[in-house]
C-alpha cells in the first residue's frame, strides 16, 4: 500500500475554543507550519508561520491592530499575508514592503473547529470535498465533548483503524461494551456518498450496549468523507448524537485525532463526565492498538485487506486514488464505491 497525503482538501486545524481573540496558535500540518489568529473582529486566519525576514516563526509574536507582528524586528502581517509595516525604514528609504508575502490559508469556522485548506494556491476551496456538517443540529452548534490525541503513525493507518468494523470485541473489550465472547455476525447495507461511503441507516447490534442509555429505539448511519472524516449519526425519534471523528495529518509518523460528540437529548448533559469518560477510553485504546502496530510495520511487512472486513479500507484507498487521478486527469471525480450489503462477525 502506498502511503500519501490528500492534498487540495479541508483539514480540521484546531478547536474554535482553543484559539481566543487576539491570541495565536500554531500548528504543523501536512509538515507545514501555520499560526492561526483570530482578530478583535472574530476573523480567523492562517498565514505560513515563518517570519520571510529572518526565519522566525511568527507565533512568537503577538496580534496588533489586527495583524501578526514578528518578534524579531515588529514587521507586521496582515490576514492576507502582506507585510504592512516594517518599524526600521526610515522615511527616506524607498522599499515598498508590501511586496513582501507569507503565505495565507482559506480557513473556515464551522460546529465549533477551524479548518483550513491545504492546497494548490490556483486551487478553488469550494471544489474540495464538502466539510460535513450535523444536518439536524444549530449551524453554530459546539461539539458537548472533545477529545484530542495524537497517534504515532500515518493517517492511513490511523483512518483504516478507527473505521475498522472487526476490531472492536479485542480492541475496545469493556464491561460496557464487548468481547470475542459476544460476537456474532452482521450484515450492513452501505452506499456511495460524495467522496465517500455510508453504513445506511439501521438499529445498533444488540451487543453494542452503550446506545442503550439513550433509550427508545435508537439508529445510526455512519459516514466517512474525504479526506479524512467520520461522522456516525444516531437518531431516536427527533432527538439526535452525533460521534464526529476528524483526522489531521501532521507528518508521515503523526496524526491528531479531534474526537468530538454532539447531541440534543437535554437529559444526557447529567451524564456528560460519563460520556467523555468512555469517548477517552475508546480513542486511547484504539492509538494503543496502533501504536504496537507501528513496532511490526518498522520491518515493512505485507500487509492484507479482506473481505468483507476490510472493505471499507479498500475503499479508503480506492477513493484517495480517484481524487488524485480526477486531478490529474482535469475531470469530474468519479466515486468508486458501489452499493452493496457486507457482512463480518464483530
Amino acid at each position: 500500500m502506498q502511503l500519501n497525503f490528500l492534498r487540495n482538501v479541508w483539514y480540521v486545524a484546531l478547536p474554535s475554543r482553543e484559539l481566543k481573540t487576539n491570541k495565536m496558535q500554531s500548528r504543523v500540518i501536512l509538515g507545514e507550519p501555520i499560526v492561526f489568529y483570530r482578530d478583535s473582529q472574530n476573523k480567523v486566519s492562517g498565514l505560513r508561520d515563518i517570519c520571510p525576514h529572518r526565519g522566525i516563526p511568527l507565533s512568537y509574536g503577538q496580534v496588533v491592530r489586527d495583524q501578526v507582528e514578528c518578534p524579531y524586528h515588529g514587521w507586521k502581517f496582515n490576514h492576507e499575508g502582506t507585510c504592512t509595516e516594517i518599524p526600521s525604514l526610515c522615511q527616506d528609504q524607498e522599499l515598498d514592503c508590501t511586496k513582501i508575502k507569507v503565505r495565507s490559508y482559506p480557513v473556515r469556522e464551522q460546529q465549533g473547529l477551524i479548518w483550513v485548506f491545504m492546497g494548490d494556491k490556483n486551487f478553488d476551496p469550494a471544489q474540495a470535498p464538502e466539510i460535513p456538517y450535523m444536518k439536524n443540529l444549530p449551524a453554530e452548534v459546539e461539539p458537548r465533548i472533545l477529545e484530542k490525541c495524537i497517534f504515532p503513525c500515518h493517517i492511513d493507518h490511523a483512518v483504516i483503524g478507527l473505521m475498522d468494523p472487526a476490531h472492536g470485541p479485542y480492541v475496545h473489550k469493556s464491561w460496557f461494551w464487548r468481547s470475542e465472547k459476544t460476537m456474532y455476525e452482521k450484515k450492513k447495507k452501505f452506499a456511495p456518498v460524495p467522496h465517500g461511503f455510508q453504513m445506511v441507516r439501521h438499529q445498533p447490534s444488540s451487543n453494542s450496549k452503550a446506545y442503550k442509555i439513550l433509550g427508545g429505539v435508537p439508529t445510526t448511519e455512519i459516514t466517512f468523507s474525504l479526506p479524512s472524516v467520520r461522522v456516525e449519526h444516531v437518531q431516536v425519534g427527533k432527538r439526535n448524537f452525533y460521534s464526529y471523528t476528524a483526522l489531521t495529518p501532521v507528518s508521515e509518523k503523526e496524526t491528531v485525532i479531534h474526537q468530538m460528540a454532539y447531541w440534543d437529548f437535554p437529559w444526557l448533559s447529567l451524564i456528560k463526565p460519563l460520556i467523555h469518560k468512555f469517548t477517552k477510553v475508546f480513542l486511547y485504546q484504539d492509538m494503543d492498538a496502533v501504536s504496537k502496530q507501528q513496532e511490526g510495520l518498522r520491518f515493512d511487512p505485507s500487509l492484507m485487506l479482506i473481505k468483507d472486513a476490510d472493505t471499507q479500507a479498500k475503499w479508503y484507498y480506492a477513493l484517495k486514488a480517484e481524487w488524485d487521478r480526477h486531478l490529474q486527469d482535469q475531470r469530474a471525480f468519479q466515486n468508486p464505491v458501489k452499493e452493496m450489503e457486507l457482512k463480518w462477525r464483530s
